[in-house]
């Protein structure tokens, strides 16, 4: 596998090894043996969204590894406008050696990874968040002692980062429930691809969080969403993840999110402190993650 851009592209033990391997590149950079194994070599950052956590840990991965980054903002290239997809890929495909992106619509990743003579990273699209889930499924692994048999209550919006997540917990034998309103709910076309009876929806976060092992969150509206603010915040009223909420889960449960938090909406300011040491583990394991992506991707070829 050249790319990484799905996490339905991938079998279940392509994405356990990826995540093994990421555990033990994480203890060996901790230890300060892990090898530079990309020296001189670029990743090109093409991102049209706005970043902190995923702009910063792929240009650290790069650097960790011995290589470079090159950012390159939207405005930059005009992807599908001032130039077309297949031409800025095969342009990058030229002078870098790999390419994480960025984007609003997800048919642009695709382009980008068609084209592209070299490995292409989902860092985020309007349909999916493949790293997002990976670091994910690393904390939760590293927190609780595994993910198998784990369930996962998902309390928001059925939006990338539930659909990548969902994905990837039917692939790894855990069990992902979504509460959330009416309408908000992932499309059939992505429930149709998960595992049988890994995936479960609901409208009552209560029965969601019962005998959850993980309750998650993340921002009720994402990036090109802002004029549906008002519309969104009305209908996920009742949706916070409280301690509240929190009462009707098992004592056992951890808290995660994604960030960035906004307190008082999805999550309340209490829970958020009460769960930062996991939430912002999460986020750090965003580069232990893509840092082993991007090894696995330039320096040794791709994913097997």
């Amino acid at each position: 596998m050249k790319d990484f851009v799905n996490i339905a592209d991938f079998s279940a033990g392509q994405l356990m090894g990826l995540l093994a391997r990421a555990a033990a590149d994480k203890k060996l950079f901790q230890a300060g043996r892990l090898p530079a194994s990309c020296p001189g070599k670029t990743l090109a950052l093409v991102f049209e969204k706005p970043s902190l956590r995923t702009r910063v840990s792929f240009e650290t991965a790069i650097v960790q590894l011995g290589g470079a980054a090159i950012y390159l903002a939207g405005k930059d290239i005009g992807l599908g406008q001032r130039e077309p997809v297949a031409d800025v890929a095969a342009v990058l495909g030229r002078m870098c050696d790999a390419v994480t992106a960025r984007t609003f619509k997800h048919e642009t990743v695709l382009a980008l990874a068609a084209h592209s003579a070299v490995p292409v990273i989902n860092a985020l699209t309007d349909y999916s968040h493949p790293c997002q889930a990976m670091a994910d499924a690393m904390t939760i692994i590293e927190v609780t002692g595994g993910l198998a048999g784990k369930k996962v209550a998902f309390v928001g919006d059925g939006n990338n980062v539930a659909r990548s997540l969902a994905l990837l917990c039917g692939k790894l034998d855990a069990h992902f429930v979504l509460a959330c309103p009416d309408g908000y709910a992932l499309d059939a076309a992505s429930v149709a691809l998960m595992a049988p009876g890994s995936f479960e929806r609901t409208s009552d976060p209560r029965s969601a969080v019962a005998d959850a092992d993980v309750i998650y969150t993340d921002t009720w509206t994402s990036m090109g969403q802002e004029d549906e603010k008002a519309r969104r915040v009305a209908a996920f009223e009742g949706f916070q993840v409280s301690q509240e909420l929190l009462a009707a889960a098992p004592d056992r449960v951890i808290v995660m999110h994604c960030l960035p938090a906004y307190r008082g909406y999805e999550i309340a300011d209490a829970v958020m402190a009460a769960h930062a040491d996991t939430i912002f583990t999460q986020a750090e394991n965003r580069l232990h993650v893509q840092r082993t992506l991007v090894n696995v991707l330039v320096a040794e070829g791709g994913i097997d």
